[in-house]
């Protein structure tokens, strides 16, 4: 088995591919991390979330990581981190076009409301939507590879 660094190009057909990724945040020096949908368009990944604790934390700090990747087995894999910033999509009049694009992205894979619309404990059901649109803003995104056999 032997690593190599992934170009830019390979990264993102790895990021494009996928739909699942580890999303990494941070407030007070107190890491975070939680499995997350996405759906890629240009230099943004869509997202979708009920409010809880990575929106709070994102909204504080808006520095993100995800981790996404492929894995064929332990000797045969691909993984790529992508740095970036959290941008909530706002629901102001005017401002709706990205949150129906988002929404238009994400339904076209299969659970996409999941894990980000699903919580531990019963909610009150309400009359208002409280679901969270947002992308994360790609700064930088890198990643390697293993290979079976030998260089």
């Amino acid at each position: 088995m032997f690593l190599k660094e992934m170009s830019r190009d390979e990264c993102q057909r790895v990021v494009a591919a996928g739909d699942l990724a580890r999303l990494a945040c941070c407030k007070d020096d107190q890491p975070y991390i939680v499995p997350i949908n996405y759906a890629l368009l240009g230099n943004c990944l869509y997202c979708f979330s009920m409010p809880g604790q990575k929106i709070d934390w994102m909204r504080s700090n808006s520095k993100v990581s995800l981790q996404m990747g492929e894995f064929a087995s332990n000797r045969q894999w691909k993984s790529v981190v992508v740095r970036g910033r959290y941008r909530e999509l706002a629901q102001a009049q005017g401002r709706r076009d990205e949150r129906i694009l988002a929404w238009s992205i994400l339904e076209k894979r299969p659970n996409w409301w999941e894990p980000g619309g699903l919580k531990p404990v019963p909610r009150e059901i309400s009359g208002a939507s409280a679901h969270v649109f947002f992308c994360v803003e790609i700064d930088e995104m890198t990643g390697r590879e293993a290979c079976a056999g030998e260089l």
